[in-house]
């Protein structure tokens, strides 16, 4: 017989595994017979059970349930609203006494602008073309531009409104902070004047300028609330035409120009004495989530939840997994009146039956099916109608009525679902037992089966095991004998060829280790002498770098010749991020005349260093020329500059600014950071250097771009230069120094010599960044006028 007759196929009936396989298949197969019926004769006994149960007394109990949490929650809200109205109501009332008793309202406002000039008094802002109040006012009044005159100040009539209206400081303040939490309150003026006044003060209408092009040049009322003061004016001929018997207005929710929230707003139209037409609007706003907060919060069952919408369905409080469940599509409606509605509507909802509720009943109740991963799912819904409100989304106001839902699964809500738990519970450890003992009984037949084969199965085996335990006494010469033709067999002729290939690798293992240690000798020896070339450029590198920093620090101004300047006090601070900067600031000196000079070149280390260095050398050989021209000065640096960066193909470049000061006259040029002065009194003054010149090295010739501007330097003034490395500083959270906070620390110490002026600020920037890693050179350069 050929060697490939007598090979042993592994599924052959011979084979090791057909043997297991018919054993312990018989085994399973009674197994699976036996505990199967049992089973399924429990399962289906379990199924009467548990449909009788469940059968008994749920629809009633449950509804009621569901129908009166529906209406705690809908009272709730109405409850919400009515505080919301009370505030507003409160408001008009005061303003609208005011416009009824136009002596006493001439009176306070005359008051009010000997008492708080800073309310009733506007400044104009010529880039925005509107006039505003400053900061420090309880309120924000913003007047726009065709309520100004060719003075820029407001005509006569628009300036006895802003002095009225300050009344609003009285009584806004008080109901801000009392009673429910509202975003903001307001007086609008009417179309004619429709000054806007708010509290608390925000930057109003910088706000609007960013967020509403065009709203300063166009009329108010129509730009924002198209059709709103209309509807107004058609209830002041006739009271009837008001949808409800209220004259309060209540939004859509939409965002928030100032604060970028979903909001809602309430407004109370002002009515002339006559009440005939109307004077203006006193409002509020609140932040949808203290709508949404209470609907948020319901909690039916385990995962019941509500919502709340408007009556065309558009759902405007949800929490994000019911939102999720009744398939609602969320997106922003950007309308063309200036305000950002929410779209989310019940009709246009994924599952079919949302889309299919009336939503004009109120009290519904009623059983859907939702899909929940490709499952039918079945809930229960219930709607109740708010009170019913005026309403204005984007035309002539409507009636209004918002729905509150309740949302909530069927498997959850029925008590009785406990009592056939408990059938379930049983009929379960009934089947539990009768597998049991159906397992028992397969135990039985598989262990029978496997003991009357066992001996010659594992002859075989045993055979393996000796064998193996020789091989691990090092006997290599050990060898088995098994006859038969199944897996055992296979195993035995391998295990006789792995030990014939141990006994060859033994012979044979001291000249395999002789040569393998050699070749690790000489990999050794090569990586030592890499180790000792590194060592070596590493100390190089550093050798370079510690002259290049030297170098770098011996160019800069020292405390002598700084002292020497009668004066100006100057002192300053450098800390490279790196053992090289690339910052850069010098304080050169020609007879009276001084030009001190701040850069910073892009990134850090070594190029940066020695770009600073050719800086230093170039305004230092044009300032012993006597070219102190401020424009052409700049204009020299950066055509050497340029050529230098050409020549070392390198990819950099720097921003420089020069303080030019002859005699009391300050002129700055160049392009950098903002230079800080510090005035009288602690007061900060940002002068911007864009439109002053180009970064150096970017073009061959940058005179056109390089400007020049006088600065009022007067005595006890102080001048900030710094670089980013001191704005942009970050503390352990990321947060970075910033500008504003270089200028307060150094406003706070005006009147104190350079040198503490300049010790306060570094020991307020150290102190933001704490234990952080300093990621960017850090110069700064304080100059005081004597």
């Amino acid at each position: 017989m050929s060697a490939a007759g007598r090979q042993i196929t592994r599924f052959g009936l011979n084979s090791f595994r057909a043997k297991f396989v018919l054993v312990v298949g018989s085994a399973v197969l009674f197994d699976l017979l036996v505990t199967g019926g049992l089973a399924l004769w429990n399962v289906q006994r379990l199924s009467r059970d548990a449909a009788a149960e469940v059968g008994q007394g749920l629809e009633e109990a449950n509804q009621g349930y569901i129908r009166s949490y529906a209406e705690t929650t809908a009272e709730h809200v109405n409850l919400l609203l009515s505080q919301v109205h009370s505030d507003v109501s409160t408001l008009a009332g005061v303003l609208q006494a005011q416009i009824d008793r136009p002596s006493r309202e001439a009176q306070i406002g005359q008051a009010m602008a000997l008492g708080s000039p800073g309310t009733t008094q506007v400044v104009y802002d010529a880039k925005g073309g509107w006039a505003q109040n400053l900061p420090g006012s309880p309120s924000v009044v913003s007047v726009w531009g065709y309520l100004l005159g060719s003075d820029h100040l407001p005509l006569p009539a628009v300036q006895r409104d802003i002095e009225n209206s300050a009344v609003l400081d009285l009584v806004a303040p008080s109901l801000l902070s009392d009673g429910l939490s509202k975003l903001q309150m307001y007086y609008i003026g009417p179309r004619e004047r429709p000054i806007f006044r708010t509290a608390p003060y925000t930057a109003q209408a910088q706000t609007f300028d960013k967020l509403y092009p065009g709203h300063n040049s166009a009329e108010f009322w129509t730009f924002f609330f198209p059709g709103l003061y209309e509807s107004w004016e058609e209830w002041g001929k006739d009271r009837g035409q008001r949808p409800v018997n209220s004259d309060i207005t209540q939004t859509a929710p939409y965002t928030d120009a100032i604060t970028g929230k979903l909001i809602v707003s309430f407004f109370q139209p002002l009515w002339s004495p006559d009440r005939t037409k109307v004077a203006g609007a006193a409002g509020t706003d609140i932040t949808l989530d203290q709508l949404a907060g209470i609907v948020e919060s319901v909690k039916v069952a385990d995962s019941g939840f509500g919502f709340l919408a408007m009556s065309d369905g558009n759902v405007v409080a949800i929490n994000p997994t019911g939102e999720k469940i009744i398939g609602l599509r969320a997106s922003n409606n950007q309308g063309g009146e200036g305000v950002t509605g929410l779209n989310r509507s019940l009709k246009g909802s994924a599952q079919p039956e949302v889309a299919q509720l009336p939503l004009g009943e109120d009290g519904l109740l009623r059983h859907i099916r939702l899909d929940e991963n490709g499952e039918k799912v079945p809930y229960l819904v219930v709607l109740k109608q708010l009170r019913p409100t005026n309403l204005w989304v984007s035309g002539p106001v409507r009636r209004e009525a918002m729905l509150l839902g309740i949302v909530v699964p069927e498997r959850e809500i029925y008590a009785s679902l406990f009592a056939a738990q408990a059938g379930i519970s049983q009929a379960t450890n009934r089947i539990l037992i009768y597998q049991v003992l159906a397992l028992l009984v397969s135990l039985c037949f598989v262990i029978a089966a496997v003991f009357a084969i066992s001996k010659r199965i594992t002859k075989g085996i045993s055979s393996l095991a000796e064998a193996a335990k020789r091989i691990q006494a090092k006997d290599y010469s050990v060898r088995v004998d098994i006859p038969t033709r199944d897996e055992v067999g296979e195993a035995g002729m391998a295990f006789n060829r792995m030990a014939e290939q141990i006994s060859f690798h033994t012979e044979n293992l001291e000249q395999l280790v002789e040569d393998r240690t050699k070749e690790i000798e000489e990999a050794n020896q090569q990586i030592s002498s890499l180790n000792k070339q590194l060592r070596s450029e590493n100390l190089r590198l550093g050798a370079e770098l510690a002259v290049a920093r030297r170098i770098q620090m011996m160019v800069l101004p020292k405390t002598g010749e700084l002292e020497e300047i009668s004066d100006l006090e100057i002192a300053a601070y450098m800390r490279p991020a790196d053992e090289v900067g690339g910052d850069y600031y010098d304080v050169l000196r020609d007879g009276t005349r001084l030009k001190i000079g701040i850069g910073d070149v892009t990134g850090h280390g070594l190029e940066s260093g020695v770009l600073m260095l050719m800086v230093q050398s170039i305004a230092r050989a044009l300032q012993e020329a006597g070219d102190m021209d401020p424009s052409q000065f700049l204009n020299r640096v950066n055509r050497a500059i340029y050529k230098n960066l050409v020549r070392t193909s390198t990819n950099k470049h720097l921003s420089l600014a020069f303080l030019d000061y002859d005699e009391g006259r300050l002129t700055l040029s160049g392009q950098h950071e903002e230079l800080i002065v510090v005035r009288k009194l602690g007061k900060v003054e940002r002068i911007d250097t864009l439109d002053l010149g180009l970064p150096i090295g970017l073009e061959p010739d940058i005179s056109p771009f390089v400007a020049t501007r006088e600065v009022s330097f007067d005595r006890d003034d102080i001048i900030i230069l710094h670089t980013d490395g001191v704005t942009e500083a970050e503390d352990r959270n990321g947060e970075l120094f910033g500008i504003e906070r270089l200028c307060e620390s150094a406003g706070r110490r005006y009147g104190l010599s350079a040198e503490d002026v300049k010790a306060g600020i570094i020991e307020d920037l150290m102190a933001h960044i704490g234990t952080q890693k300093i990621h960017d050179d850090i110069t700064l350069v304080v100059m005081r006028h004597r």
